[in-house]
């Protein structure tokens, strides 16, 4: 996909490597001045560092002076901020993979911090200078996770249905000062893992895409193409949409082969 976001400037959460650093690749290469933020200084530094429309920056996103700080950054360097993507998060690992009676409330709090009161905490400082602008775009990555939850991962799921519903409440808000406010879902995602031998996620592969009728995983381009729709200048009419990149996973192509 190809738009023109030249002069406008962008900021990707959690843009170190994976989701993130392609979507802000992806803004990078349609003309836009993309700030590279993540927690680990050094991958940002890396990301950014392969464009010359990027910019790294250290982001904490649980964290609000951090926040606050990452934001007032971006108007003294830029002057103007037109496009947020909400990307960074966390999931439990294995070992924390427990029914919710048994789940630790210390692995809830870390997940909710970074993966919606980090969406809340970016988002709330970012629009205020959009709100200035009387124009801006921000899209929030959730999961499809976030839409039909599954087992053993409650503070996942919790969080990104909580991003969901988080988005249309602020494009409900935020409509009268034309931001426009959306919500990407992704599924399955990362081609290589599912077909590495030596990756965890090829053992498990057959019964996870069994429930995707396209029948494979996703790409990071699938999701960074979703984010180059939403912020297109062009599109002034749809906000508040969440948006299923999931190859029709969410349709309810469970059991192909029943």
């Amino acid at each position: 996909m190809k738009t023109d976001l030249t002069g406008l400037v962008a900021l990707v959460t959690g843009a170190g490597r994976g989701i993130g650093q392609c979507v802000a690749d992806t803004l990078a290469a349609n003309g836009a001045r993309v700030v590279y933020s993540d927690i680990n200084y050094a991958e940002a530094c890396t990301s950014a560092a392969k464009t010359p429309q990027g910019t790294p920056l250290q982001m904490d996103v649980s964290d609000a002076t951090q926040v606050q700080a990452g934001i007032d950054f971006i108007e003294k360097k830029f002057g103007r901020l037109d496009i947020l993507v909400n990307n960074a998060g966390v999931n439990s690992d294995i070992q924390h993979r427990v029914t919710f009676d048994q789940f630790s409330p210390d692995e809830w709090d870390r997940v909710l911090k970074i993966d919606l009161n980090g969406v809340f905490l970016v988002s709330r400082s970012a629009v205020r200078l959009m709100m200035r602008q009387k124009s801006g775009s921000i899209v929030n990555i959730s999961s499809v996770l976030g839409v039909v939850p599954a087992r053993l991962q409650c503070a996942y799921t919790a969080a990104k249905a909580g991003v969901v519903n988080l988005t249309r409440t602020m494009a409900i808000e935020m409509g009268p000062h034309d931001v426009v406010i959306n919500c990407i879902a992704p599924g399955t995602m990362g081609h290589i893992a599912f077909y590495d031998k030596n990756s965890p996620q090829s053992i498990m592969g057959p019964s996870i895409l069994s429930h995707v009728p396209l029948g494979r995983p996703g790409r990071l381009k699938d999701v960074a193409n979703a984010v180059l729709f939403f912020s297109d200048p062009d599109n002034r009419y749809v906000t508040g949409q969440i948006l299923c990149v999931d190859g029709g996973w969410t349709a309810g192509g469970f059991f192909r082969n029943f």
